[in-house]
């Protein structure tokens, strides 16, 4: 069973988020916040698999929620609950280490499914999105040349493909490989990077050049 803490100022929003999750059959809700400040609590207190967290809410903003839990726990798996899917905080959270975010209006499979990736340690994140966080991210670099990371060939072409966004199921297929092996290899891969998430991951790969403006892999 996955177990969420989801974290919204609005009751109505908290009631719908459980009662769509909750009626997948495999995860349930183990606590709610109304903020940011309740949220880290709750995190701490339940240690969930997920944590769903808004990012405008009083007392503690769930941006600065997001920080607080993944410095206490960085295994944390936070996903972004957001009303706009271009606002400027969502960026910012995806940064921090969120996994990814879901509009407030997704259809109801789409949050379970994000919620389900989410367990897993994979980001749910069109496309489209996750060019502009590379981009922004990429952007924000001071321009010095990357140091090359001690990766085996293998894990090179993990990064790769985590770098065009490929899910693990995606990337295995690829490589023809089991997703538990793809598993243990991005878990290599971030561990030796002392990287967060999948979406750092895709930015690296950019930076070390493994991946091209348009989103192809530059080595075969």
């Amino acid at each position: 069973m996955i177990r969420v803490v989801v974290a919204d100022d609005q009751a109505l929003v908290r009631a719908g988020v459980r009662m769509m999750l909750e009626a997948a059959g495999d995860m349930t809700v183990c606590a709610e916040a109304a903020d940011g400040a309740q949220a880290v609590r709750e995190a701490e207190r339940h240690r969930p698999d997920v944590v769903l967290m808004d990012l405008r809410m009083p007392r503690v903003d769930g941006l600065e929620a997001i920080r607080r839990i993944l410095a206490a726990r960085p295994a944390s798996r936070v996903v972004v609950l957001t009303t706009f899917a271009e606002d400027e905080n969502v960026y910012a959270a995806l940064r921090a280490g969120a996994l990814g975010f879901l509009v407030k209006d997704d259809p109801p499979d789409r949050m379970v499914e994000a919620v389900r990736r989410a367990a897993q340690g994979e980001p749910l994140l069109a496309a489209s999105v996750l060019r502009r966080v590379v981009a922004r991210a990429l952007a924000a670099e001071d321009g010095r040349p990357p140091v090359p990371p001690a990766l085996t060939e293998r894990e090179l072409q993990v990064l790769t493909l985590v770098g065009i966004g490929l899910s693990n199921a995606e990337i295995g297929e690829r490589l023809h490989l089991g997703v538990t092996t793809v598993k243990t290899h991005v878990a290599g891969v971030m561990d030796k990077l002392d990287l967060r998430n999948r979406t750092q991951a895709a930015v690296v790969a950019h930076r070390l050049g493994l991946v091209d403006a348009d989103f192809r892999p530059t080595r075969p």
